[in-house]
C-alpha cells in the first residue's frame, strides 16, 4: 500500500502550466510585480470578496511585514495553539507574545480570557482562525475597541471561508493568508495580506520590496517578500479549480463524519453554523480512557499502516524553548490549550483521498475502539 499523508497538494493540469511558462519565457519577466502577479492580485481580491489584497512570497513574511506596517510594539496577546510562524513573527519584530487560553470547542483564542491578559504594554491581539474555523470576531473587536488595541488575524487556514455570507478576511485591521502547498489553495509557497485601504497597501508594498519608492528613493527598511511570476501563474491556474477541489474535500469530510459516528472516545470536528468552510483539516480529539489508547497510541498505530496523521498543534508554541520561560506560558494559564494539544490528531484529508482510504483509516480506528 502507498503511504497516505495528512495532505496532498492539488495541482493544475501540467499542460496548462506549460503554456503559462512559455509566456514567462517570452517576456523574461520573472518577478517584481509582473503581469501574472498583478492579475492574480486582482482575481484573488474578487474571489475572496476583499478590496485591498497584496501577495507575498509566503505567509510568514506576510505576518512579519503586517506587524511592521501596523507599528506594533510591546506585548501582543495571541494563542499558543497554532503553527510556530504565528508567534515567530512577533519574535522577529521584537514583540513579546502573551499567551491566552483557547475555547475548548472552536480551539480559537477565547475572548473571555483576553481581558485578563491585557496590560499597559499591550498594543494588539493576534488571533488565529484555527483549521479555518472563524474566531469570535465580534467579541474580539469589542475588546479591541474598548482598550484601543489593533487586531491582526492569522487567517493562514481560512482561504475562502465566509460567515453569514461575508469573508472573514474583512474583520480586524488586517488579515494574513498562507498559500503554502499544504493549504486548500496553494501557489506552491506564497501568502497575502488583506488591508483596509489603498494607502496601507502601498506602504505594505514598500516594506515587501526593500522600501523602494523609485530608482533613487528608499522610504523604509523593507525586506524582500515579493511573489514571483512562477508562483503567480501557478496560483492563477489553481483559482480555476479551487472550488471543485474544496467540494471534493467536503465529500471526504462527510464520509469521515458518517463512518466515525458513534465511535467511543473520538470527538469529531463540529460544523459551525452560518459558515462556509474550506475543509482543510479533519481534527479529532482522542479520549484515551474511552477510546482504548491515547492519541499517540493511535498516531503510532496508523503510522504502522503507512498512514501519516499529524498532531496539529502539539506541542503548544508556549512549550517551545524560546517561549516557555514567559509567565503567560505557564501550564496553569492554558488548561484548555493543553487538553486539546494532548488529544488532537488531524486525519488525512485532501481532494483526491479515495473513499477506500478513508474506510481503511476509520477501520483501524474502529478496530481499536471496539477492541476487535
Amino acid at each position: 500500500m502507498e503511504n497516505i499523508y495528512v495532505t496532498s497538494p492539488s495541482l493544475p493540469p501540467l499542460e496548462e502550466y506549460q503554456e503559462y511558462l512559455a509566456s514567462i519565457w517570452q517576456s523574461k519577466k520573472l518577478t517584481n510585480y509582473g503581469p501574472f502577479h498583478e492579475k492574480l492580485e486582482a482575481e484573488l481580491s474578487q474571489k475572496l470578496g476583499v478590496e485591498h489584497l497584496m501577495l507575498t512570497s509566503n505567509g510568514t513574511l506576510a505576518l512579519v511585514i503586517a506587524l511592521q506596517e501596523m507599528r506594533i510594539t510591546g506585548e501582543v496577546i495571541t494563542t499558543p495553539f497554532s503553527f510556530a510562524a504565528t508567534t515567530h513573527a512577533l519574535h522577529w519584530n521584537g514583540i513579546k507574545p502573551v499567551f491566552s487560553d483557547i475555547d475548548p470547542q472552536t480551539y480559537n483564542l477565547d475572548p473571555a480570557k483576553i481581558e485578563a491578559a491585557i496590560t499597559p504594554r499591550t498594543t494588539a491581539i493576534l488571533p488565529v482562525h484555527v483549521y479555518g474555523t472563524p474566531c469570535d470576531m465580534e467579541a474580539i473587536g469589542k475588546i479591541a475597541d474598548t482598550y484601543g488595541l489593533k487586531v491582526l488575524y492569522d487567517a493562514a487556514h481560512a482561504f475562502g471561508v465566509e460567515k453569514d455570507g461575508q469573508s472573514i478576511l474583512n474583520f480586524g485591521d488586517m488579515s494574513v493568508l498562507s498559500f503554502h502547498a499544504t493549504k486548500a489553495y496553494n501557489t506552491v509557497e506564497g501568502g497575502a495580506i488583506v488591508c483596509k485601504d489603498a494607502k496601507t497597501k502601498q506602504r505594505l508594498r514598500y516594506l515587501q520590496n526593500f522600501g523602494i519608492a523609485d530608482e533613487l528613493t528608499i522610504v523604509a527598511p523593507g525586506i524582500n517578500a515579493k511573489m514571483n511570476e512562477f508562483q503567480a501563474a501557478f496560483g492563477l491556474l489553481q483559482l480555476k479549480y479551487v472550488d471543485g477541489e474544496i467540494d471534493k474535500r467536503e465529500k471526504v469530510w462527510n464520509l469521515y463524519d458518517s463512518l466515525l459516528d458513534g465511535v467511543p472516545g473520538i470527538t469529531r470536528p463540529a460544523r459551525v453554523p452560518r459558515v462556509r468552510a474550506n475543509y482543510s483539516y479533519y481534527p479529532v480529539l482522542v479520549d484515551g480512557e474511552a477510546f482504548g489508547t491515547d492519541r499517540d497510541g493511535l498516531y503510532q498505530r496508523l503510522k504502522e499502516d503507512k498512514i501519516f496523521a499529524r498532531r496539529y498543534f502539539y506541542p503548544l508554541i508556549s512549550e517551545f524553548p524560546t517561549y516557555r520561560g514567559l509567565p503567560s506560558a505557564d501550564r496553569a494559564n492554558l488548561p484548555n490549550a493543553h487538553r486539546v494539544a494532548d488529544r488532537v490528531l488531524c486525519l488525512p484529508i485532501f481532494a483526491d483521498l479515495s473513499p477506500e482510504a478513508v474506510q481503511l483509516i476509520v477501520g483501524i480506528i474502529r478496530e481499536i475502539a471496539l477492541g476487535q
